[in-house]
């Protein structure tokens, strides 16, 4: 038996039947690669069952504390059925790309039966016209429920059921599972009593981590290493109230190759400045089509893992966060990559003087029965449509091999994410890499998102923009950049010479005028 952390039962405690908590993964398989050119619901049945052993979360369940007095604990599951957890259904004739989404819609929106172990396995046949795909295809919806695990962590999950063969390994046999009895009620009692005796040495232990994290920051401040300077509330959006029960669900899946070319463009960009940039290109284009865009920039939430590498096997969330302006006031492309990565550079700076892990550590903190009560309150009352939002999206990046996987025998030929929203954020972005290229997948709300193959073109169209832009300001920039350590005295004698060479005078104010916006660039940042 074990104790999920303050962060882990977070997730618990927002869980309700309009914002289910679980996040999850769409793949596509290839069956023509398995022994026989096929793959049969029960071959993926008695795959999943030779793998139980590889992830502890697959038979893993919830047992609460009463009256939510402490976290809850997570236990073997005695009664684990895997056919509850595994599931085949088909879509109806013709079986297209729209049809799929609306699927993976529905499956996302139907929250998880929390006394059993918090996964699912939707196998969805009958994907014969979605272009680009063999014919015979079928995909793989996963279900895991966010207190569970987090992104690294359901790397590891899909790693257990996953090889980098068409033969699947052989598994030996196991030794016969046994579960564990549900503890009593006095049992978790004591627990939570012990942990109430304690709480206050591990609450001094965390904030002796943060005094040094805050000098650091506040040095870092007045240094000029971390600037403060926009630091503020979201915009209001569309994106951002009281979310209703229904999902939808769609992804454009672009070349890695492209993406790199872009973040070659800017020195020191990365592949997360230039997927963050497409993003708010492409939020940028769908609100102008709403007449809905915002004048200040929109602001995302990116995940980031502070697992340790002994920890990659290690169950629930290790994650802080760090917010990233997505330049969606910004025009041209390319201005808008320059201005992502010096606000990523920025929040990441910012991130790393305090301590993400610190951050992460006060959740343990959160009083467990106030915190579902909050929740629970937060969504009935609709507090979110009366304040300013924190941050408007959430952009999660999951990175994925360049090597092809293999399910049962079936070759995976795309991944993509879904994620879960809640009241405030009725977005999340969640960015898969496999093998030649990169997903942008999003989940939202029906009521807010009401068209979202528009805002799937939109993201496409913001990538094609960025791939063909070009840096406009980086020709005039290098003569100016020549121009400017000329002395400030010097500009007394260019009257006398141009009257002598009226030429060098006609060549002199170009330069100078191309010296101005120089100069404005290096004052902007500095501040």
């Amino acid at each position: 038996m074990e104790q999920l952390s303050g962060q882990d039962a977070s997730f618990v405690y927002l869980d309700t039947p309009n914002t289910p908590m679980h996040i999850g993964s769409v793949g596509i398989y290839d069956p023509s690669t398995a022994p026989g050119g096929f793959v049969r619901f029960k071959d993926i049945l008695a795959h999943v069952e030779s793998r139980l052993d590889k992830a502890r979360s697959f038979r893993q369940k919830l047992v609460r504390v009463p009256f939510d007095l402490d976290h809850p604990y997570s236990i073997d599951d005695p009664n684990f059925d895997l056919e509850y957890h595994v599931r085949h259904i088909a879509l109806p004739h013709p079986g297209d790309w729209r049809q799929l989404c609306i699927q993976v819609a529905r499956l996302h929106a139907r929250g998880m039966d929390l006394s059993k172990p918090l996964w699912e396995f939707n196998i969805v046949e009958g994907l014969d016209n979605i272009e680009g795909l063999p014919k015979g295809c079928f995909a793989l919806v996963a279900k895991v429920h966010h207190a569970a695990i987090d992104g690294m962590s359901g790397v590891e999950l899909s790693a257990a059921v996953h090889d980098i063969e068409p033969v699947p390994v052989d598994r030996s046999a196991k030794p016969k599972w046994k579960g564990e009895n549900e503890p009593a009620v006095t049992e978790m009692l004591m627990r939570t009593w012990m942990n109430s005796v304690t709480q206050p040495v591990r609450f001094a232990k965390t904030m002796a981590q943060t005094v040094p994290g805050a000098a650091r920051l506040i040095r870092e401040v007045a240094g000029g290493d971390v600037s403060l300077k926009g630091a503020k509330m979201a915009p209001q959006t569309i994106l951002n109230g009281k979310v209703s029960p229904h999902r939808v669900w769609d992804s454009t899946v672009l070349p890695l190759a492209g993406i790199r070319s872009i973040k070659d463009r800017i020195e020191g960009a990365t592949v997360n400045d230039v997927i963050l940039t497409i993003i708010g290109g492409g939020l940028r284009k769908y609100l102008q089509q709403r007449k809905a865009l915002p004048k200040d920039s929109l602001t995302a939430m990116a995940p980031i893992s502070v697992r340790a590498e002994g920890e990659k096997e290690a169950l629930g969330n290790l994650v802080s966060a760090m917010l990233v302006q997505l330049g969606t006031h910004i025009e041209d492309p390319m201005e808008r990559l320059a201005f992502v990565r010096k606000e990523a550079l920025n929040s990441k700076a910012m991130t790393n003087a305090v301590g993400a892990r610190t951050l992460t550590e006060y959740s343990q903190f959160i009083p467990s029965g106030l915190a579902g009560l909050g929740a629970r309150l937060y969504s009935r009352l609709g507090v979110s449509n009366l304040h300013s939002p924190v941050f408007n999206v959430v952009a999660t990046n999951v990175p994925g091999p360049r090597v092809p996987l293999y399910f049962a025998g079936a070759k995976m030929v795309r991944m993509m994410g879904t994620g879960p929203i809640f009241d405030g954020m009725g977005m999340i972005n969640a960015i898969y890499s496999y093998g030649p290229d990169i997903a942008i997948s999003f989940t939202s709300d029906r009521e807010m998102i009401p068209d979202p193959a528009n805002y799937a073109a939109a993201l496409k169209e913001a990538y094609e923009e960025l791939l063909n832009a070009r840096p406009k300001a980086e020709a005039p920039a290098k003569p100016a950049a020549k121009a400017e350590p000329e002395p400030s005295q010097k500009a007394t004698t260019k009257p006398v010479k141009a009257k002598a060479a009226p030429k060098r005078t006609a060549v002199k104010k170009p330069a100078a005028k191309a010296a101005k916006p120089a100069a404005k660039a290096k004052s902007k940042t500095k501040k």
